[in-house]
């Protein structure tokens, strides 16, 4: 007699506690699942995934803060989970599909509908490699080249040249940073302190441990406050005094 599979390690990923803990009993009740983890934030799970975290199955939420659940896909270590993604818009279909997820799930989520979702998994188990786990290991040195105003900078696997005076500000989120302008969030491996130490414009300064600004793209300083376009980013203390000589003698 053969014995029974093991589990399925699953992973939630859901800012929203109500559609989180409804995911949670959903895996709860399912005999071929089991709860690894969940979080709130695709940040720690970054951290928990990139440190060897055991997961079979990704539940994902795509419109997160920070990062987005597609662009979380994108950053998952190999080999990559099957992913189901759960959003409350149809909208983002086609879009997830070109990433290969291998479902997804419209909010509210029928647990008939969620068990179709992971009879899908189990039905591609046996071609799937087995997740390994693997001591994490120090953030790589964000890959950036300068020509002009401009970088070649490294995400998601290509080399994208972003015009620098377009980006509003650098945020640290773990072992990445986004480059946010008023369109676009790029997120590149490395750490704040690694893009800090190759930036060659004067004009970006660190105003906070995860915070590098474009002082040229600064409307207004507010109750330790900047105003950055649609978006406002904290001064802590230690570089205040720094800042206000730099904008005054711009």
């Amino acid at each position: 007699m053969t014995s029974a599979a093991a589990p399925l390690a699953c992973v939630i990923i859901d800012d929203n506690e109500i559609n989180r803990f409804t995911l949670e009993r959903a895996v709860q009740r399912h005999d071929q699942l089991t709860l690894a983890a969940s979080f709130p934030d695709a940040v720690e799970a970054l951290t928990y995934l990139h440190a060897g975290g055991k997961v079979d199955v990704l539940l994902l939420d795509i419109e997160m803060p920070h990062i987005t659940g597609l662009e979380l896909v994108k950053l998952l270590p190999e080999p990559k989970p099957a992913v189901i993604l759960v959003t409350t818009h149809a909208s983002f279909a086609v879009d997830a599909f070109e990433l290969r997820v291998l479902d997804y799930l419209v909010k509210p989520v029928s647990y008939a509908r969620f068990c179709q979702a992971i009879a899908r998994v189990t039905e591609q188990q046996p071609a799937m490699p087995a997740p390994a786990a693997a001591p994490s290991s120090p953030a790589a040195p964000v890959d950036i080249s300068a020509t002009g105003t401009d970088l070649f900078v490294k995400t998601n696997g290509k080399l994208l040249r972003i015009n620098f005076e377009d980006v509003l500000f650098i945020e640290a989120l773990s072992t990445y940073v986004v480059l946010v302008t008023n369109k676009h969030k790029h997120v590149v491996g490395g750490t704040l302190k690694s893009i800090e130490e190759r930036l060659p414009f004067r004009h970006f300064v660190r105003v906070h441990r995860s915070y590098i600004v474009n002082l040229h793209r600064v409307e207004a300083l507010e109750d330790n406050m900047l105003k950055l376009g649609q978006y406002e980013v904290p001064v802590s203390r230690p570089y205040q005094d720094d800042l206000v000589q730099r904008l005054q003698a711009l």
